[in-house]
């Protein structure tokens, strides 16, 4: 898949899509850890594979469902991704933000992201809440490499505030109402899968990093790119920084954490659904 025929297969994936409903979301959601049992909540009105939509991926990860969802939640119509692709599981970074494209063409203005993070700093603690303001980007390939298709979007999109503010700053007050510990952060977005050394974990403290993960960087530029307003949220599911605390861990161990944590993320992105306007 190039940017050259990016825009005519998300039109084949929309026409298939819309074969099997004629459901209209104004919102998606792409439901990474810590954000599947959100789908509970969801008022579906209909469901289709990733592995039956033209030129989708289809999630290899052990906790990722694949599943188109449409719906509606709190009162709102939202399309949801069950289950998200990583560029570590061999797909290009193209397929990796396909499903983005997708959701704004059918009819999408806004998109919320949540994922599974490990904190690089001492002020995060295991199983807090993150809303991500910004990003550093150490992936080794960009979804927009190639010829851009002015249809999708602009050749330089612009960066300087991925993150929608007015999100955030509503996210947070949610967040305070029900006394969750959060935290507003930098996400560093590193290729995976493995875990990061000690090193590592100090190198991206010292630039800046607030928490590290694998996935979510490269849909937000594709976000951005195609003109959509993006809200993310993250649990720190390890701690990384200071490297004398940093310990062995297992993806049974992330989980449980953040399963942990999914009652706050479920309340907030509910709560931000129902108060979204446009």
């Amino acid at each position: 898949m190039t940017m050259e025929n990016m825009y005519d297969k998300v039109q084949e994936a929309i026409a298939f899509v819309q074969s099997k409903t004629d459901f209209k979301p104004q919102y998606g959601i792409i439901l990474g850890t810590g954000l599947g049992g959100l789908v509970n909540d969801i008022e579906i009105e209909a469901e289709i594979s990733y592995e039956d939509i033209p030129h989708f991926p289809v999630s290899t990860v052990e906790s990722h469902t694949g599943r188109l969802i449409f719906g509606y939640l709190s009162g709102k119509a939202i399309v949801a991704m069950q289950g998200r692709f990583h560029y570590y599981e061999g797909y290009s970074m193209k397929q990796v933000v396909f499903p983005v494209y997708v959701m704004k063409f059918l009819g999408i203005s806004t998109v919320l992201i949540s994922n599974a993070s490990g904190s690089t700093c001492t002020h995060i603690g295991k199983g807090d809440l993150v809303f991500i303001r910004d990003h550093i980007n150490l992936h080794s390939e960009n979804p927009l490499r190639g010829r851009n298709d002015e249809r999708i979007g602009p050749r330089f999109p612009d960066m300087c505030e991925p993150y929608n503010l007015a999100l955030i700053e509503q996210a947070a007050t949610i967040a305070e109402k029900h006394g969750f510990t959060y935290h507003k952060g930098v996400y560093v977005g590193l290729q995976g899968p493995n875990l990061e050394t000690k090193a590592e974990y100090v190198h991206l403290n010292q630039m800046g990093g607030e928490i590290v993960g694998m996935s979510t960087v490269p849909e937000v530029i594709a976000a951005v790119h195609c003109g959509l307003k993006v809200f993310a949220v993250s649990v720190a599911t390890d701690l990384g920084y200071p490297p004398e605390i940093v310990r062995p861990l297992t993806l049974e161990e992330v989980i449980e954490v953040a399963m942990e944590a999914e009652p706050k993320m479920t309340t907030v992105i509910r709560e931000l659904i129902e108060g979204l306007k446009d």
